[in-house]
């Protein structure tokens, strides 16, 4: 069965969280990477407008990614998730290049979750807490170097804001490890960009992935060596264990959705707002296209 029959089937059904009866597990994947994210945002929203949100049994997310989760699953995604270009957000200067002349972080993810997802977009973490579609930020440990599925943490308001700390924890970027249930945490995109292995390991049968990039450029920024070199010398200075060989995902059909072809390319620490709400507009056209084919 294909994703997008398997998902029509649970809607056409009434299947509901948590009371499942197909023996499936549908699993939506959100991969980030900075302002980019903005696509995988407009590509969420899409996931909502088009009624298929209550097929799925989870979401993962990476970075970015993890952010546009947690908005998805509050219940308001279709409100805030275009807030990546707003200039109310910008004029907070979560990311700031400047900063890092005078000592500080470059990218200010305490900010974010402490200011401006309490005052300037605010975040319903009870309502993500209380969603039966499970919330999956996906982070790196700080000292074994392996992927962490941050779910199991996530028990109150102040653990889902750590928690999105720590899957956009990026070394050099974003200061220390962020501590959370006793471990620290880093960037989940570092070693698993897009989160697909971690849902299949997990027994996903299904998953829709939402992705940042064109789907050509895909095999051009694969194992990107920029953030090979931020990890590789992160743990060097940890003097931390060797990296675990490479995870071999099981099988699951998916259905991935690209940024459409040509479209503009965002930067990771971009503050371009007209251009980030561009992409946030081109991913949710994109992904309204694929799930009513």
């Amino acid at each position: 069965m294909t994703v997008l029959d398997a998902l029509r089937a649970r809607i056409a059904a009434g299947s509901t969280p948590g009371a499942r009866s197909d023996g499936l597990r549908i699993a939506l994947s959100i991969e980030g990477g900075g302002s980019r994210s903005a696509y995988s945002a407009g590509m969420a929203m899409a996931v909502e407008e088009s009624g298929l949100l209550p097929a799925f049994d989870a979401v993962y997310g990476t970075s970015g990614g993890g952010l546009n989760a947690a908005w998805l699953l509050s219940g308001e995604g279709l409100r805030w998730l275009p807030s990546w270009g707003w200039d109310a957000v910008l004029a907070e200067r979560v990311v700031h290049p400047r900063r890092a002349l005078r000592g500080g972080v470059v990218v200010d993810t305490r900010h974010l979750v402490d200011r401006v997802y309490s005052d300037v977009t605010p975040m319903d973490f009870a309502a993500i807490l209380d969603n039966p579609i499970s919330l999956h930020p996906l982070a790196v440990d700080a000292h074994t170097r392996r992927v962490a599925d941050l779910s199991p943490y996530l028990v109150d308001a102040a653990s889902v804001r750590t928690a999105l700390r720590a899957t956009t924890a990026l070394p050099l970027l974003a200061g220390p490890p962020v501590r959370l249930a006793g471990r620290e945490f880093l960037d989940g995109g570092l070693a698993e960009k897009v989160p697909l292995a971690t849902p299949i390991e997990q027994g996903a049968t299904h998953l829709v992935v939402l992705r940042t990039v064109e789907e050509a450029a895909e095999a051009a920024r694969r194992g990107s060596r920029a953030e090979k070199w931020i990890l590789d010398a992160y743990f060097t200075a940890r003097r931390a264990a060797p990296p675990p060989g490479p995870v071999v995902p099981g099988t699951a059909e998916v259905l991935q959705i690209w940024v459409p072809e040509g479209s503009p390319a965002v930067g990771r620490l971009s503050n371009d707002g007209p251009l980030i709400s561009r992409a946030v507009e081109l991913g949710r056209d994109a992904a309204l296209t694929a799930l009513r084919a």
